[in-house]
């Protein structure tokens, strides 16, 4: 198969090699771009009009030569159906979120170094970040197949549409083959109720969309009101205050998932899908009570899901290990754990889970293997890894913008960095460049400013920044994917020990 291609100037990438029973498929780059190889066996010659492109020939067989097009990513998961994402369960699993569209090849490698049975996600991004980084569902879903058919990953995939807060969001990950979708109802959580009085509560409670919760306020009171909850070793009391608060808390964040939930199955008509809730984005943790409210909730609802997120407590900011009492943490996470188990079970999902080093080992173990592992900017700080490496001068520039953007940027992220512990651009040597991505408040900088640097222009409308990064991350292929390993391994490694299947 690569005989004649090698003539044409392309080298063939030997992983992505497959045979069927109706062909051979490769990858083969030429320069810094890859082309997808077809070979047809005899009497399987009608499998080519799937694909699109010149490159037509008849040596030992049918060959197509052909770009990595939309279509010819949509013909190849049709063929090779270990391609097509499909719903996980509740098997260990971790998403690892890539920003720029070239980070698979290195998960795909981190995932078999930990073996295990972790389950992948490689094609997730959440709509705020497709929108930053100028990307489309279809184009995130599309960049995860040819990474994972690069490396010749075969083991099965999810997909997951993060972070969704509209219908339209959920018609086009749809559209796209996404398999998981993310609700975030973060906007629709009034985190003023932890601190309100009684009277505030009530009001609050008494304004809930009683008639899209399909109940009334009586109701909850009868159901809920100074019921002793045991679940495992932990107790609490829904007494008329704690239900309260955590009806006006999530009452309305209830009601958006649920509205989002019903939404998604009608679309998805007889398509598999599955459901993640995410409450982690707020500014005050998810106390148990209110946990094992919401759940109850979301079910008597009819509401079907796999996953859960709240917030916990300390801080899982971006980039940056946890920061709070680690122990308190482990009581929390036991907690929230034995909820999802007797209640569902469900997962519980760790948000802005990146580089959360100390949190995994606990995690994997209050968890009992029921937990989803979510990561993505970490990646992006990998491929900036990757062009200190190459042009420090250039990472010099980026950090220096970044400087620039952060105050601005910062807004929409949980972070604590700040400019005046951040050393300045022109004070590190090009020696020691690279060790930007070690220091706290430069990497969170980093981290937070990645949509302004992709979008950055020139005066005269020329990308500032993006060509040069693309560029540099295409022609270093094999640096790039080596430092996503070496990183992801560490993510990987204390839940792939502590997998549930």
């Amino acid at each position: 198969m690569g005989s004649p291609l090698e003539a044409l100037g392309f080298d063939l990438e030997p992983r992505s090699l497959t045979k069927t029973s109706a062909g051979e498929w490769s990858l083969a780059r030429r320069g810094s771009r890859s082309h997808l190889v077809v070979k047809a066996a005899p009497g399987h010659e009608a499998i080519l009009g799937d694909f699109e492109g010149e490159g037509r020939g008849a040596s030992a067989g049918t060959i197509l030569v052909v770009p990595c097009s939309p279509k010819n990513a949509a013909s190849l998961r049709k063929h090779l159906p270990w391609l097509r994402p499909q719903p996980l369960g509740t098997a260990t699993s971790a998403g690892l979120g890539d920003r720029l569209g070239l980070g698979t090849p290195g998960h795909v490698r981190a995932v078999r170094a930990v073996g295990g049975g972790l389950r992948p996600i490689f094609a997730q991004q959440s709509i705020r970040e497709m929108g930053r980084t100028g990307r489309t569902p279809q184009e995130v879903m599309d960049d995860a197949t040819w990474g994972t058919f690069a490396e010749g990953w075969r083991d099965g995939v999810g997909s997951d549409a993060d972070h969704l807060k509209a219908p339209d969001d959920v018609d086009a990950c749809l559209a796209a083959g996404f398999s998981m979708f993310t609700i975030d109802p973060g906007e629709h959580v009034d985190a003023t109720a932890d601190t309100a009085d009684g009277g505030t509560l009530r009001a609050k409670v008494a304004g809930l969309p009683w008639e899209a919760l399909e109940d009334t306020e009586p109701d909850q009171r009868a159901r809920y009101r100074d019921r002793q909850v045991v679940i495992e070793d932990h107790r609490f009391t829904l007494d008329e205050e704690t239900l309260l608060r955590a009806a006006a808390k999530y009452g309305r964040a209830v009601a958006h998932v649920v509205r989002m939930e019903r939404h998604l199955r009608r679309a998805a008509a007889d398509r598999e899908v599955e459901l993640e809730v995410s409450v982690d984005e707020t500014e005050t943790p998810t106390a148990p009570a209110e946990h094992y409210w919401v759940a109850s909730e979301l079910a008597r609802l009819g509401v079907r899901w796999v996953s859960l997120a709240p917030r916990f407590v300390g801080r899982f900011e971006k980039g940056v290990d946890y920061i709070g009492d680690l122990a308190l943490l482990e009581k929390d996470l036991a907690v929230h754990a034995a909820i999802a188990r007797h209640l569902g079970p469900y997962k519980l999902s760790l948000h802005s889970g990146s580089d959360k080093f100390s949190v995994y080992p606990v995690a994997a173990e209050q968890t009992r293997g029921l937990v989803h592992l979510k990561t993505a900017g970490t990646s992006y700080l990998e491929a900036l890894r990757t062009v200190a490496d190459v042009d420090p001068p250039f990472f010099r520039s980026i950090y220096a913008f970044a400087r620039e953007r952060y105050e601005t940027d910062r807004a929409s992220y949980h972070v604590s960095a700040r400019l005046d512990r951040a050393p300045d651009a022109d004070v590190v040597s090009e020696k020691e460049i690279s060790s930007l991505l070690e220091q706290f408040d430069a990497r969170e900088i980093l981290h937070v400013t990645f949509g302004s640097v992709l979008n950055a222009r020139e005066a005269d409308g020329q990308p500032r920044f993006r060509d040069a990064f693309f560029r540099i991350l295409r022609s270093n292929p094999e640096v790039y994917a080596g430092h996503l390993e070496a990183h992801f391994v560490r993510h990987l490694r204390p839940f792939a020990e502590r997998s549930a299947g």
